[in-house]
């Protein structure tokens, strides 16, 4: 898919039921929906069936690993860049998954703070900053 559909992987965080993920198009493209399609259908034929379905989702003969939808945003600066990595890197803390952000092994935040952007214990939750990354 991304041969064919070249970007840029900015952040991402995978959790147990959903994931967050920045990608960086080429300029001029903003086909977002043809990736993710392609993502989401590659990824599905590599899990064995067996989740349960809706009757509206087996007669379009879709799977339950995937919402129908997904939210999507245009970055406007860096600003905003900066507060969606952020929000994306803290996801699993946010959801109760981890108390720190670099516990959590299915995140760019490693490789963020393996190039030095972030200190290796950035996102640790005490009672003064539980609400500060991208909220």
């Amino acid at each position: 898919m991304k041969a064919a559909h070249p970007f840029a992987l900015v952040a991402m965080a995978v959790l147990p039921e959903h994931l967050h993920a920045i990608w960086r198009l080429p300029a001029g493209d903003a086909d977002y929906s043809t990736r993710w399609a392609l993502l989401k259908a590659g990824f599905s034929r590599r899990v064995q069936a067996g989740e349960s379905i809706s009757q509206s989702r087996a007669a379009k003969r879709e799977r339950g690993l995937w919402q129908r939808r997904y939210w999507e945003h245009q970055i406007r600066d860096e600003d905003d860049l900066a507060r969606h990595v952020d929000y994306t890197h803290f996801n699993p803390v946010k959801h109760g998954w981890v108390s720190a952000a670099a516990d959590w092994p299915h995140s760019t935040l490693h490789a963020y703070a393996a190039r030095g952007l972030v200190s290796p214990d950035w996102g640790v939750v005490n009672n003064d900053d539980a609400h500060c990354y991208g909220e």
